[in-house]
């Protein structure tokens, strides 16, 4: 996915976190002007959603194929994709392809808690990318594919945590390096920019278009 930003900002650097101080500028306004309803789901992308409605940010390599798998999960509300856990405000798709915003491509995942746990939310989000990786996802290569859950509520604080120990104990028993996945609040983690109308729901608009998946293969252990 980041090939073409390859041979316009260079491969050297991307694998270092940028520090705050160097990162791009950005700017006030939103690359996403005018947000359409989800074109799958047909609702808000931006909110307000029905009264209960809790959201989660996953970050699992290339935004595409997060958001693909998280809207088709019965109980999930809405998705969108953007960039959170940088610096530079209002980030354009190129911008954070540069690895010189700090952000990661983030899937915001906004869901009924009724009916869907945030146990089988992150039992996807363990099993469908490879938390190992540091900074890549496969052949994307860069900080802003690394794997990151930036929580809102204290039961998805809690559910990260046991999930990640519990997965990192399965991959550690199969040979696997320690999970290198950012787990902090989203408040700490700052805001959620929303990437460019093109971007959101890519692969609804795109069927054929790229999927990365750079999974272990590992399944998540089923709770004792």
């Amino acid at each position: 996915m980041n090939s073409i930003f390859d041979a316009i900002f260079g491969s050297s650097g991307k694998t270092t976190m940028v520090a705050p101080e160097d990162t791009l500028p950005g700017r006030q306004s939103p690359v996403l002007q005018h947000p359409r309803p989800h074109t799958v789901l047909g609702t808000s992308v931006t909110g307000p959603w029905p009264e209960g409605t809790r959201v989660l940010y996953l970050a699992m390599g290339c935004f595409w194929g997060a958001e693909e798998i998280f809207w088709q999960v019965p109980g999930v509300v809405s998705t969108a994709v953007g960039y959170m856990g940088g610096t530079t405000p209002n980030p354009t798709y190129e911008e954070a392809c540069s690895a010189r915003t700090g952000h990661t491509e983030t899937a915001l995942v906004a869901y009924d808690p009724t009916k869907v746990s945030e146990e089988e939310l992150l039992k996807i989000f363990w099993e469908r990318h490879d938390p190992t990786q540091g900074y890549r996802q496969g052949n994307d290569v860069g900080t802003q594919y690394r794997s990151a859950v930036y929580w809102t509520t204290p039961e998805q604080e809690k559910a990260v945590r046991e999930t990640a120990e519990r997965y990192g104990a399965v991959l550690e028993a199969k040979g696997y390096d320690p999970i290198t996945t950012e787990m902090r609040p989203a408040a700490e983690a700052g805001p959620f920019y929303y990437a460019e109308d093109y971007h959101q729901q890519y692969l609804d608009k795109n069927p054929n278009g790229y999927r990365c998946h750079a999974t272990t293969g590992v399944p998540f252990p089923s709770a004792a």
